[in-house]
């Protein structure tokens, strides 16, 4: 199992492009889980943050060891989330990936999650 959380710089200006993303995403959330299961992606979610000058986007996920990535063959979901990303996303800052200390998920959750992968 991969257990991920990574911060992403927002670009200057771009605050309002992320309320229409993530508007967007809520919106055709029928659509994402589609794509979630694709990925062997159980469980994914984005965090908001505002601080000084600057916003951040927090990605958590927990995923199967053997999902796969977002490309260009993807679902029109995945193209839309694409371009919200090369239009919103910073790429002079390097995202931060944050260190798990300690995982806690029941095992009848995880042998779940192992019977689905």
């Amino acid at each position: 199992m991969k257990i991920e959380l990574t911060k992403f710089r927002i670009k200057e200006n771009k605050s309002g492009r992320v309320d229409e993303w993530i508007e967007y995403m809520q919106e055709h959330m029928e659509d994402v889980l589609v794509t979630l299961e694709g990925e062997k992606m159980f469980v994914e979610t984005i965090f908001r943050e505002k601080k000084g000058n600057h916003e951040y986007l927090y990605w958590y996920s927990v995923q199967d060891e053997a999902g796969k990535e977002l490309d260009e063959d993807d679902p029109p979901i995945d193209e839309k989330h694409l371009k919200f990303w090369e239009e919103c996303i910073d790429k002079t800052f390097r995202p931060e990936d944050m260190e798990a200390a300690v995982c806690m998920i029941p095992k009848r959750i995880q042998r779940a999650m192992n019977e689905y992968a």
